[in-house]
């Protein structure tokens, strides 16, 4: 399906032909989706929202037609209904996820703009596997309300904890059922909402091997790595991750395997709606986060992703994580 925001497609697909060196490992470009190719490589999941948000997750059709999804400044547009008042379903929203799978390599994602801060609001960019949380869930990024610095958090089975763990936390499976996770918000303002925006974004880095789960950010203010803008990626001169976890009870390749990517905007739930009552300036607003969000659709014209590209590298030899879609 043809999809139109504002500009045309890029032009050209990137090469598949580069590859990068990191320590021992070689890393070879295995997809690369930006303006050209993006929507044929997601799937709109359009069912009721896991999370038990209040949201109505539409189809590609109906998002191509209500400019919730299309392009904009070269790159990809996924934005929210923020023209209807109180929508019986929910706000309408979308979720993509990738066609392909993967297992273990670099993703890296250059993002213009994130969904802004707004009492509500609860968007996320995410890697999963199937039969949740058995395969693992890592979240890269991911905030509610009005959350100024994202919060990076990997969920499991019960079973899985790092001694490494950048952010000292416990069981990946915690309570019991993987919904907490293990991980914290990040103190860095520049990597999330209002911040990430006003210095025109920046880059996220996933490094995902057996031995560790790294996340890099890289803010737009001149401090992306070159080996990255050149295309031939390499950790070991990244320095020090945003987030780490390794060492412990947690068998990574048995805990994390076959993960779909995934970019999303959803409201209330389990998070945001869950911590409405804490947040002194949002329930103010409203008694209720549904209320509000229903109430107000002019507060979300600036939750948006807009994405310039998203590139998946794996290690020389690797085999591609078999292709699962998303079922609720």
């Amino acid at each position: 399906m043809p999809f139109a925001k504002s500009l045309a497609r890029l032009g050209g697909v990137l090469s598949l032909a580069v590859a990068a060196q990191a320590g021992n490992t070689t890393y070879t470009i295995q997809d690369s989706y930006d303006a050209s190719n993006f929507f044929d490589s997601f799937d709109f999941f359009n069912g009721a929202d896991p999370t038990s948000g209040f949201v109505q997750y539409v189809d590609a059709a109906t998002a191509n037609s209500s400019g919730l999804a299309g392009y904009a400044n070269n790159g990809i547009y996924l934005g929210v209904d923020y023209q209807t008042a109180n929508p019986s379903a929910g706000r309408a929203s979308v979720r993509l996820t990738s066609k392909n799978a993967y297992t273990h390599g670099l993703i890296i994602a250059d993002i213009a703009h994130q969904p802004a801060p707004a009492c509500g609001s609860w968007p996320a960019f995410w890697t999963f596997g199937p039969s949740w949380p058995h395969s693992g869930e890592i979240d890269i990024i991911e905030g509610v309300n009005l959350q100024t610095n994202s919060t990076i958090t990997l969920h499991t089975a019960p079973g899985c904890s790092f001694s490494q763990d950048s952010f000292a936390s416990g069981d990946c499976g915690s309570p019991g059922d993987g919904t907490q996770g293990c991980g914290a918000s990040t103190q860095d303002t520049r990597n999330f909402g209002a911040g990430f925006n006003e210095i025109g974004g920046g880059v996220y880095a996933l490094q995902w091997t057996s031995d560790a789960i790294k996340i890099f950010f890289f803010p737009r203010t001149g401090t992306i790595p070159a080996d990255i803008e050149a295309g031939s990626p390499n950790p070991n001169n990244w320095g020090k991750p945003t987030a780490s976890f390794s060492g412990g009870s947690c068998n990574i390749d048995a805990n994390f395997m076959n993960h779909n990517i995934v970019f999303d905007t959803t409201f209330c739930g389990q998070w945001a709606g869950k911590v409405w009552g804490d947040d002194p300036v949002c329930s103010a607003k409203a008694s209720t986060c549904q209320e509000y969000v229903g109430s107000n659709p002019a507060d979300f014209q600036d939750t948006y992703w807009l994405i310039n590209y998203v590139k998946v590298f794996s290690e020389a030899g690797s085999k591609r994580g078999i292709a699962k879609r998303f079922h609720a």
